[in-house]
């Protein structure tokens, strides 16, 4: 048994060469800390709202938070749903790309 599942992941880097694609992007901070600066065109569902999320099964979504713990929960989750999730490694802390709002 491992104390740790290993979750699928992707860069940022390679999150942002796929935004032109419009790829489903959850942010599951809280609603102050998107507020506070997010990745244009992602979806705000804290983590505590992500069992009640609902997407087409053939859909991949990716998933970021402030620094990857909570995504990596919120994967998890998703997955027991039979969801395709993917969690953004280093979360908006490593995010090079385009934000909205905030300080980034």
């Amino acid at each position: 048994m491992f104390l740790f599942s290993k979750v699928k992941s992707v860069s940022g880097k390679q999150l942002e060469n796929q935004l032109s694609d419009r790829p489903i992007i959850l942010d599951v901070r809280e609603k102050s800390e998107f507020i506070g600066g997010h990745i244009p065109g992602s979806v705000n569902v804290p983590l505590g709202k992500i069992q009640t999320y609902k997407v087409k099964k053939d859909q991949t979504v990716y998933v970021i938070c402030q620094s990857g713990v909570r995504s990596k929960q919120a994967v998890k989750i998703l997955a027991k749903k039979e969801i395709d999730a993917v969690h953004v490694k280093g979360g908006m802390i490593r995010w090079q790309g385009a934000v909205k709002g905030g300080n980034y």
